[in-house]
């Protein structure tokens, strides 16, 4: 029962903050002049009910779903990353110069070759806060937030100087190698890329419900006294955890780099960014791989609505941003939280003592 009265908690509260967004938003468009029905509708026919539509959405949730995984598995353990974007930036940066620069390659060895250099990159950058808080007991959250602005500068310089391609009317890295491409299928832009993300949600769904360190993670993140009294080596985990953020994070913007970008830009990540969107994902998703795959086809429908919505009404696309804030908005309130849930239990348990 109180697994069943979690899930449905979990649900409500990812739910609820979607329809009051839609509904703001539907209110907003109507005071525009347009019909807010037929505008979520071509959103959702351009995403969903088109073949090229639902493939593209499909693209667009691949880095998302490896970015939602790098935020919840340190999250369900009580630890902040807040490093995600600054880790998929190195690794999509870094997985880049690997493209560009390394020439007669095999493709499949190439793109293996792409995605070591990216997971390696996110990895190192992910082990400096977590060697601060597991030996320092430094603050997880502000190092790694304070490294994302420093990882960007660093990139700044790179693709500025040493790396830029100065064949570029704009700053950018020099565009990858063929053979470090994924190929798209048909007229979308859909890749391998996006099975791998898939293998990637089902390996981490067995880490995390299945596996001993799926277990320990819970327990972290409950009780971490408790955890360390009952034998666990909280500071080791702690750094496996951030290990694995790292790797998801890279893993995410090497396979971006290889599908989408193929050269580094200023702009790689967008705005806000993949790593920040990632914690949105998780969120939506309730840290958990399933709702994590469901957020972000979801969030990335919007992206391919979003293109598609002032081309054939008068409503600017920025409305989907507006709808993506107030989802974080609502996020933030907790409509059904456990202590509702656990009086609701009480009160049913008396009332069938009352009756027995």
């Amino acid at each position: 029962m109180n697994k069943k009265g979690n899930i449905l908690r979990n649900i409500i509260n990812s739910v609820l903050p979607i329809l009051l967004a839609f509904i703001i938003g539907g209110i907003v468009i109507a005071c525009i002049g347009e019909n807010p029905l037929e505008t979520y509708w071509i959103l959702l026919k351009k995403s969903f009910l088109s073949s090229t539509g639902f493939m593209n959405t499909l693209h667009y949730a691949s880095p998302l779903i490896l970015t939602g995984l790098a935020i919840a598995v340190t999250f369900k353990a009580n630890l902040y990353n807040m490093g995600v974007e600054g880790q998929m930036l190195l690794g999509g940066f870094f997985a880049g110069i690997a493209g560009a620069y390394i020439t007669g390659m095999n493709p499949l060895v190439h793109k293996v070759i792409c995605f070591a250099v990216g997971i390696l990159c996110g990895m190192a950058f992910a082990l400096i806060p977590a060697l601060l808080k597991a030996k320092c007991k430094v603050n997880e959250m502000v190092v790694t937030l304070m490294l994302n602005y420093a990882m960007a500068k660093a990139l700044e310089y790179l693709s500025t100087g040493v790396f830029r391609d100065l064949s570029s009317g704009y700053v950018a890295t020099p565009t990858i190698q063929e053979s470090a491409m994924f190929s798209r299928f048909g007229r979308s832009r859909l890749t391998m890329f996006f099975v791998i993300a898939i293998i990637v949600l089902i390996i981490m769904y067995i880490v995390m419900k299945k596996s001993k360190l799926g277990y320990e993670l819970t327990a972290i993140g409950k009780n971490p006294e408790f955890a360390e009294a009952a034998g666990m080596n909280v500071a080791k985990k702690t750094i496996i955890l951030m290990l694995i953020s790292g790797a998801l994070a890279g893993l995410a913007g090497s396979g971006y780099m290889m599908s989408e970008q193929f050269k580094y830009t200023l702009s790689f990540s967008g705005t806000p960014g993949l790593g920040w969107d990632g914690m949105l994902i998780a969120l939506l998703g309730g840290h958990s791989p399933g709702g994590i795959l469901i957020a972000a086809i979801f969030y990335a429908a919007l992206k391919t609505g979003s293109d598609n919505i002032n081309m054939y009404t008068s409503v600017p696309k920025e409305i989907v941003a507006l709808i993506q804030g107030l989802i974080i908005l609502f996020l933030a309130v907790k409509f059904i939280s456990e202590r509702t849930n656990f009086s609701f239990r009480k009160k049913s348990a008396k009332k069938r003592e009352e009756a027995a």
